[in-house]
Parts: C-alpha cells; structure tokens; sequence
C-alpha cells in the first residue's frame, strides 16, 4: 500500500474498514465509516446526551423548558400547579367583544370597530346605518 496512513480505521468492533473520509460521532468522538457513523448504527453508550426533548405541557401544550439535572415530570407538574393558562376549571373566553348598539347583546371574536364612532359592533349593526352611527361625516344613503 502507498499510503497507509491516510485515513483511519471504523471505530465498529465488526467493520474496522479503512476509511479515507471518516466521520466522527459528535458524541462520542470516534471514527466511523459511511455505514456506521449515526448513533443507532454503533450503539452509542452516550446517545442519550444528544436526545434532548422538550416536555409540553398537557393542559396548556406549551413547551416547558427543563434545566439540566432537573425532573421533566417535576418540572412540569410545578408548571402545571402555578403559571399554567389551561386549568380544568378555567374556561377562556371567546366571544369578548360585546357589541356597543344599545339593547343587542351579541358578542364576536374579534373587534368589528366603526370607522366613524369607534364603537365596537356585532356583524349584524357593524355598519353605521346599522348602528344608527351619530359621527357620520358624509350623508350616507341605504345604496350606498
């Protein structure tokens, strides 16, 4: 051979093939070749360094982050018992936005604001013809 010390050796007990261009597990710093370079391939007795997970929050689904050394489930729980947004006996509203005509008293999701009163409308008065808008600036006729 011409040059034999180009390149290096799989790290795998079973392969040990010569490798021109060998990769290196990030983390366990060994060689492998193409075939056995992913964790999986070589059984990597550190792989559960790189298996990083986010717990979510089951009641909220927001992601809890998790210190290291710390307990996923403690972490979450804890979450859970203090700032968490989706208790069980917490409902969130979602019809907030009452409409401002008076005696209607529908709510809508989002805001229906006049362009001339800035009140706040149903989709049923959310025209100023509607609401009886007081703050018209031009005549307005019922075509248009």
């Amino acid at each position: 051979m011409e040059l034999p010390d180009l390149g290096k050796h799989c790290s795998e007990e079973t392969c040990k093939q010569l490798d021109f261009l060998p990769l290196k597990c990030d983390v366990c710093k060994q060689y492998f070749c193409k075939d056995h370079f992913t964790c999986a391939a070589h059984k990597c007795p550190f792989a559960y360094k790189k298996d990083t997970q986010v717990p979510v929050c089951p009641l909220c689904s927001r992601p809890i982050p998790v210190k290291k050394g710390e307990i996923p489930d403690v972490v979450v729980g804890e979450h859970m018992d203090g700032d968490c947004r989706g208790r069980p006996g917490k409902k969130e509203k979602v019809f907030t936005f009452r409409c401002s005509k008076k005696g209607c008293k529908k709510k809508e999701m989002l805001p229906v604001a006049c362009d001339q009163c800035h009140g706040n409308f149903c989709l049923q008065h959310r025209h100023p013809l509607d609401h009886s808008c007081t703050h018209v600036s031009r005549a307005v006729g019922i075509a248009g």
